[in-house]
């Protein structure tokens, strides 16, 4: 497999991709007026302690005040206990009689706000860098559980040595695994620099106030994105080169082989259709190539995809074809979610197939395409309805909400009222504002279909009613007005 990824700068907007073997897998955008807090440290003021949710409203001076659980408050294990063991004790307490209304308190955000729900917090302070996590409050040493486990012991003893004149939890993360002494040392040293910036800025700054922001999403790409399989990361902006080039030579010097300015007359997006991609992956409908298709809904609650044969009609028997569409599906799939950043409980309605040989390929093929997911995934079996339930993790709003907003005119039902049904509407209503007032006239304001229809099949009725009240009603079409909107004026 062969990833490229694909940054296009501007001073509002930074956009990310990552394709594999030419097809877009991802795409992650950070606006400078919405950069994400996920990873930032603040020194939050407690605004109230909610004792029946054991739980916190913390200001951080965010749109919204964040939520701290008592599960997330931190407290240091005594000796011989596990972090583990120290936090299940810790959520044993109160969390009334841990913190108090007006404290202020160290925090971290550790998920994004989410629709109407404020950001998740944790008092328990992790500062990553390229090959570690600091955790400045433990004294843990941890190793990837994506590291063979022959080789964490080792590991973790070379690590010991290297922090413990000063002491400090560390985790060891998975590109660190063949890091030499020399390269771990820096990243630490690097890591106690932060900290120790945070503690002063946390010492000399008023409550609410942030202490620490969370690398750029351009930074995060060479941290977190690149990997053995990265041909090329191609950036549009020269300014930006140098300064990405210059972050990658102190922290991730083997990323920076792979940096190239891209000097094209043509937008780097536009050279791989990029914004078409785009585009499609903020619609329900997906085509497959054999001519079925999909339809992805996006709710509160839950995502479903339905998949449906369409065209496609094969070229052996009616088995084979399903199995043959629901094969690509599978694939199509499991790149939408990661496209469109699908978290939540997610349905998958594949087309029932009657072979149990086929269901096993489809479900293997699809836990396949989903381990390929750099977020975490768990998918189950067909149910006895024959559908697939899995869930992937969330870790910031996806694509459409990050992009779109609802409709202002459907406010997002995706159906507006037929034009008669409006027209009644305004019938309706006007006969409450008789029986309560008595203009010289009503004038009904409109959009052009509703007013067509009353000068056309409405007609005889609303001169009826006209007559009924005793009032004349005249009509004015409204381009700027939706199908569902209207004014009734009293003149």
């Amino acid at each position: 497999m062969q990833q490229d990824i694909l940054i296009n700068w501007s001073p509002q907007e930074v956009r990310v991709v990552i394709m594999e073997n030419a097809a877009v897998q991802e795409l992650h955008v950070e606006r400078a007026l919405e950069r994400g807090p996920v990873g930032n440290v603040y020194l939050g003021r407690v605004a109230r302690v909610l004792p029946g949710m054991q739980s916190a409203f913390i200001e951080i001076g965010l749109a919204r005040a964040a939520f701290l659980h008592v599960a997330d408050v931190w407290h240091s294990p005594v000796a011989g206990e596990t972090p583990m063991a120290a936090k299940t004790a810790a959520a044993s307490i109160p969390i009334e009689k841990q913190i108090f209304e007006g404290q202020s308190l160290m925090v971290q955000v550790i998920k994004e706000p989410i629709g109407t729900k404020g950001a998740r917090l944790s008092t328990q302070i992790s500062i990553a860098g390229r090959l570690l996590v600091f955790l400045p409050q433990d004294d843990h040493i941890g190793v990837s559980q994506k590291i063979p486990g022959h080789q964490r012991d080792e590991l973790r003893a070379r690590l010991q040595q290297l922090v413990a004149p000063q002491g400090g939890g560390f985790i060891l993360r998975t590109n660190g695994e063949d890091a030499s002494d020399a390269e771990l040392a820096e990243d630490i040293a690097y890591l106690r620099k932060a900290w120790a910036r945070i503690k002063d800025a946390a010492a000399q700054l008023p409550s609410p106030a942030l202490l620490h922001q969370d690398l750029s999403l351009m930074q995060r790409v060479l941290r977190d994105m690149v990997s053995e399989s990265t041909q090329t990361i191609r950036i549009d902006s020269h300014e930006q080169f140098d300064a990405l080039k210059a972050f990658g030579a102190e922290f991730m010097p083997m990323a920076v082989e792979k940096l190239q300015l891209y000097k094209g007359e043509r937008p780097i997006f536009d050279l791989f259709s990029i914004d078409e991609e785009i585009a499609r992956a903020l619609g329900r409908r997906v085509d497959l190539k054999s001519g079925g298709y999909l339809i992805v809904d996006q709710t509160e609650a839950l995502t479903t995809i339905d998949v449906n044969t369409g065209g496609f009609v094969g070229i052996r028997n009616f088995d084979d074809t399903i199995f043959k569409t629901n094969l690509e599906a599978a694939q199509a799939i499991a790149r939408q979610l990661r496209l469109r950043n699908l978290g939540g409980i997610i349905i998958v309605d594949f087309i029932d197939m009657a072979r149990d040989d086929h269901r096993d390929a489809v479900l293997a093929e699809f836990k396949k395409q989903l381990a390929r997911d750099r977020v975490k995934t768990t998918a189950g079996g067909f149910s006895h309805l024959g559908l697939v339930e899995m869930t992937r993790k969330r870790t910031r709003e996806s694509l459409a909400h990050i992009l779109c907003e609802p409709c202002a005119v459907c406010q997002g039902r995706g159906m507006v009222k037929t034009a008669r049904s409006v027209a009644y509407d305004i019938f309706r209503e006007i006969l409450r504002e008789a029986r309560q007032f008595n203009p010289r006239e009503f004038r009904v304001v409109a959009s052009p279909k509703v007013i067509e229809l009353f000068l056309d099949e409405e007609s005889q009725h609303l001169a009826g009613l006209s007559e009924f009240i005793g009032k004349p009603v005249s009509l004015q079409s409204e381009t700027a007005m939706g199908q569902e909107q209207y004014d009734i004026v009293l003149l």
